[in-house]
């Protein structure tokens, strides 16, 4: 399975950043000690043509030059340098790179992505270019040329709401925005998508399944995707300190095979971001997400061999 990643782009944070950038290159290495089936891929940075397609010209230009508005970059959470754009360029072209694979393959995946705070033109919540919107907007350009208009639906299942997802596509009807989130958390100014599930502090493994199930089957109602793009955030699980929500492992990973089951039983092609995780123990993270390529890869071995 073809996993795309730019972690030799490391932001210079400075002391105490509460943003866990070293989670990217330890994931890296664990999966490529741990999950043999797992093809690691570097990244290519996105143009500003394929920017263009879900951001403003202008905004665009302010990331890559460097004069981005203090306000804005307050709003981002990062202190802007040219690692910093040269990192934002390759988290969306990893992404765009997953979806390109996911739909010869069933499955791909970027180690880092769905910055799903990032909207038209600005940032925020540690989020500069949104990876989905844009992959979205190009899988539907190129599926476009071959005759196809291709319906992608986003999975959101950050434990933040995926506000600048939503403001993106609010009045597009080819892309559904589904998002399971904690209600009072982050964002504190929700902005309404297609299909937003609000979730109490304290919400455990039975809960939220049952919800994501109830989303999925609205979701099947209501929208036909050719292409689902999963943002798989860690950050649900009961040891993250920014999450609010009680979900163990197990729900965890019984969250991730509902996700890839849909999509699997439909045979539409998925590509993963792995979103948020902000854990007490930065170990914990990892292996939330190492526990997600797992189930990933079993996926995509289901899919080469019903492609035999």
């Amino acid at each position: 399975m073809q996993v795309f990643y730019a972690t030799q782009f490391v932001l210079p944070l400075p002391p105490g950043h509460r943003f866990p950038m070293a989670k990217y290159q330890l994931l890296r290495d664990r999966l490529a000690g741990e999950v043999p089936a797992v093809q690691l891929m570097q990244a290519q940075a996105a143009t500003d043509g394929e920017l263009a397609l879900a951001h403003t010209p202008g905004y665009i230009e302010a990331i890559s030059s460097g004069t981005v508005e203090p306000t804005i970059l307050r709003e981002i959470g990062f202190p802007w340098s040219p690692a910093m754009a040269e990192r934002a360029r390759r988290s969306v072209g990893a992404t765009i790179s997953a979806c390109r694979v996911a739909l010869r393959e069933g499955v791909a995946a970027n180690v880092a992505g769905g910055t799903h705070h990032a909207s038209a033109d600005r940032g925020g919540g540690f989020c500069v270019f949104n990876d989905a919107a844009v992959a979205a907007r190009l899988m539907q350009a190129e599926q476009g040329r071959r005759g196809k208009a291709l319906r992608v639906a986003v999975i959101d299942l950050d434990v933040h709401q995926g506000n600048g997802t939503a403001k993106i596509f609010r009045d597009d009807p080819t892309v559904f925005t589904l998002s399971l989130h904690g209600q009072k958390n982050f964002p504190f100014r929700k902005e309404r998508g297609d299909l937003d599930i609000d979730l109490p502090d304290g919400c455990r493994d039975d809960e939220y399944l049952l919800a994501l199930e109830h989303a999925l089957d609205e979701l099947q109602r209501r929208f036909d995707p050719g292409m689902v793009i999963y943002l798989a955030g860690a950050d649900p699980h009961e040891g993250d300190r920014l999450g609010r929500l009680k979900l163990s492992w197990d729900g965890l990973e019984g969250r991730d095979r509902r996700v890839f089951d849909w999509a699997w039983e439909r045979e539409i092609p998925l590509a993963m971001a792995m979103a948020g995780g902000y854990g007490h123990r930065m170990e914990d993270t990892v292996q939330v997400q190492v526990n997600t390529f797992r189930v990933a890869t079993q996926y995509w071995h289901r899919w080469q061999n019903r492609r035999r």
